[in-house]
């Protein structure tokens, strides 16, 4: 009865301590992920589940309505340009302010399915000791490795692909008039804004918000680990250190 009280009472102080408490706690409660798997079976299995979630991620964000239709990461007016979109919106020209939005987030869904490269040879060139640590991670420690690693990349393969879409979607244009009809409204001021910048960071976000569902959904759920290896290595895992916290891509 006592084991028991201690157990519960050292469960509830864990929730405030850092990771490597939180490991230490863990061992002395009996709870651990299965360390008897090799070096090379757990980068095995976490290959597998990147190549799963980042296919799925990918696939997620880059179609019609992948950002646009999800509330978490769709991509909203600039912070620069909420006064200018209020005013608009009060002076009659919120359809038009509408169609921008709609326009900024149909590039972003263009956009998307160039990170599937990036990632692929991310995930080749994860390392032992990347693969132990991120195994051993909070529940978005993949996600956090992939920024950290293939951020500039992607900034620099989606520019162009974000240039080429604002143009052919008419993001430009939209912007063009947007401004040009707030000048004609008193008191409503128009800040230069760097669009194709601000899709880029927000697609990117987005991308990484919806990867880190992803890898929840495989650490948590038995049902997303859709290969044998898959169920083999997160099968082990039978407790999870304190979960990450990739936030919603919302401003």
């Amino acid at each position: 009865m006592k084991r028991m009280l201690s157990a519960v009472l050292l469960l509830l102080a864990a929730s405030s301590y850092s990771h490597a408490q939180w490991g230490t706690i863990s061992r002395h409660l009996g709870i651990s992920k299965n360390n008897n798997l090799s070096d090379t079976k757990i980068a095995s299995g976490l290959k597998e589940a990147l190549r799963v979630g980042t296919d799925n991620a990918v696939k997620t964000t880059g179609r019609v309505d992948g950002y646009l239709g999800n509330s978490a990461i769709k991509i909203l007016m600039p912070p620069k340009m909420r006064t200018l979109e209020k005013g608009l919106r009060a002076a009659g020209y919120g359809s038009q302010v509408d169609q921008f939005v709609v326009s900024m987030n149909r590039a972003a869904e263009k956009a998307a399915p160039a990170a599937r490269q990036i990632f692929a040879d991310a995930i080749l060139q994860m390392s032992f000791d990347d693969a132990r640590r991120i195994y051993s991670g909070n529940d978005t420690a993949a996600t956090e490795y992939f920024q950290s690693k293939t951020s500039e990349q992607l900034a620099e393969a989606f520019r162009p692909i974000v240039e080429q879409a604002t143009s052919d979607v008419g993001v430009t244009q939209q912007y063009k008039k947007l401004t040009g009809r707030a000048r004609a409204i008193p008191f409503v001021k128009t800040d230069s804004v760097d669009i194709d910048g601000y899709v880029v960071a927000k697609a990117l976000d987005g991308l990484f918000y919806v990867l880190g569902e992803e890898e929840r959904k495989i650490r948590q759920n038995p049902e997303a680990r859709v290969t044998s290896l898959l169920r083999e290595v997160f099968g082990n895992a039978t407790a999870r250190p304190v979960r990450g916290a990739i936030q919603s891509a919302r401003p």
